[in-house]
C-alpha cells in the first residue's frame, strides 16, 4: 500500500490538519494516510504540550469514521526528541511491504536541509508538499520526489485554539466534534 505520513503534534488535532491530509489523500495514489503523533518535535518547545496518549486520542477521536485515516503512536518508543529519518526507517523495517510517502508544508520544505539527514529524506522517499502562509521559494520544488498539492492555505493555529479553552470559549468549527467531546471530558487545555 501506499502510505502518506502526516507527522505533527496535534496539540490540538483541528480542521486545517484533516482538510490537509484529505487533500494529500485526494490528490494523489495514496491507500492511506497516517497521523503520526510527535512526543517531542526538535523544532518546538514542550511548554504547552499535552500528554502524547492524549493528543494520540483527540487524533483517533477525530478521524475514527474516515477508513484512509490512521493515527500511528510509532514515535511513542523512540528516543526524543522524535527525528523524521528515525520515524521513517522504523516504519520502513517495521511495514516493508508499504510505500511510504512523507506530507509536509511548504515551509518545512525550505528547511529541510537543516533536517537530520534531510538529503536522505528527500532522496529516498517522496515528498507530498502542501502550501503554507509565509513558506519561503526554494529549489527543492524541483526535486523528482516531490508532489505539489494545492491546498488552501488556512493558518489555524493550535496556540490560538488553546487559547480559546482556557478564556472558555467555543471552538466548534475549528476542531472536530469528537475531539472536542474528548476535551471537554478530559477538561484538557485548562
Amino acid at each position: 500500500m501506499k502510505i502518506g505520513l502526516f507527522p505533527g503534534s496535534f496539540n490540538p488535532i483541528h480542521i486545517g490538519h484533516l482538510i490537509i491530509a484529505n487533500l494529500a489523500y485526494e490528490s494523489t495514489d495514496l491507500d492511506e494516510v497516517w497521523f503520526i503523533v510527535s512526543p517531542q518535535n526538535p523544532f518546538k518547545k514542550n511548554k504547552n504540550l499535552l500528554h502524547e496518549f492524549d493528543r494520540l486520542d483527540m487524533v483517533q477521536a477525530a478521524i475514527h469514521e474516515d477508513f484512509h485515516f490512521k493515527v500511528s503512536d510509532i514515535e511513542f518508543g523512540m528516543p526524543k526528541p522524535s527525528y523524521t529519518i528515525d520515524t521513517l526507517i522504523r516504519l520502513v523495517d517495521k511495514h516493508p511491504e508499504n510505500e511510504f510517502s512523507l506530507i509536509i508544508g511548504g515551509d518545512n520544505l525550505s528547511s529541510l536541509p537543516k533536517w537530520k539527514n534531510g538529503e536522505t529524506i528527500i532522496n529516498d522517499f517522496r515528498l507530498i508538499v502542501y502550501p503554507r502562509p509565509n513558506s519561503k521559494a526554494t529549489e527543492l520544488t524541483l526535486h523528482p520526489n516531490i508532489t505539489l498539492i494545492d491546498a488552501p492555505q488556512l493558518d489555524v493555529s493550535a496556540t490560538l485554539i488553546r487559547k480559546l479553552i482556557r478564556s472558555g470559549k467555543s471552538i466548534k468549527y475549528l476542531v472536530p466534534q469528537p475531539a472536542i467531546d474528548l476535551i471537554d471530558a478530559r477538561k484538557l487545555f485548562v
